[in-house]
């Protein structure tokens, strides 16, 4: 076990993301002493695990009380600890809004893109899908022309903010099309930023167009779909 420990641990510190289908990430999410091992390691330098069970990829992050020591002293703190603009952090949002929400409607209800809307009266018995068969992508002329001008004007968000967001490994960039990248849903946490973008700033949009805002979040929707191992072990 241990020149397992010591592979993932170096493999997460030199790459900053592991996709869940890794041998090795697999065994950290299924076995509690394989995991604790790997917390204990990570902790000593004051990193973390980001394990989000709906996204494909984890990845390692600062803890909470070494965001200050690390990064306080630079000057984009207050805004990014990752060297992004307000505009930068602010488009960050509404690709991560228009990617992962919809992405997550999809899993906890067990749609996939290619039958998107269509009724499945065994969808709650599917495993829950990663990747490009639930993640769909943006078109980039779309993004830039309706949102482009409020967040710097359209030639800084075509040639540089998206360029930042490639090189960060939240997007990626697929001919004019913008899909997820391996730390868009991993880093950003959904339960804050789902509630806040639905019931904030979301919610007037929706109001004003004539549609109701949700009740529940989508945590709240798969707390009453069955659990995968459940699922498993009636198959």
């Amino acid at each position: 076990m241990e020149h397992e420990l010591r592979t993932l641990t170096a493999r997460l510190l030199a790459g900053r993301w592991l996709p869940r289908r890794d041998a090795l990430v697999r065994r950290a999410l299924v076995d509690e002493t394989f995991r604790n091992e790997l917390d204990r390691r990570l902790g000593e330098v004051g990193l973390r695990l980001l394990d989000n069970p709906y996204a494909a990829h984890v990845a390692v992050a600062l803890q909470a009380d070494m965001a200050e020591p690390v990064f306080g002293a630079g000057r984009e703190y207050a805004a990014s600890n990752m060297g992004l603009s307000r505009d930068e952090v602010a488009l960050l949002v509404v690709i991560w809004s228009l990617i992962v929400l919809p992405k997550r409607e999809r899993q906890v209800t067990r749609q996939e893109l290619v039958n998107d809307g269509q009724g499945d009266m065994f969808g709650a018995e599917k495993p829950m899908q990663h990747g490009d068969a639930v993640s769909g992508g943006l078109s980039e002329a779309s993004l830039i022309a309706d949102f482009g001008p409020a967040l710097g004007g359209k030639t800084k968000v075509r040639n540089f903010a998206l360029g930042k967001l490639a090189r960060l490994g939240f997007i990626e960039r697929r001919n004019g099309i913008i899909a997820e990248g391996p730390l868009l849903d991993v880093a950003l946490d959904y339960r804050l930023m789902a509630d806040r973008v639905i019931h904030g700033t979301l919610a007037e949009v929706l109001s004003a167009a004539g549609h109701a805002v949700p009740e529940a979040n989508a945590f709240e929707v798969a707390d009453t779909l069955p659990d995968e191992d459940d699922d498993e072990e009636q198959g």
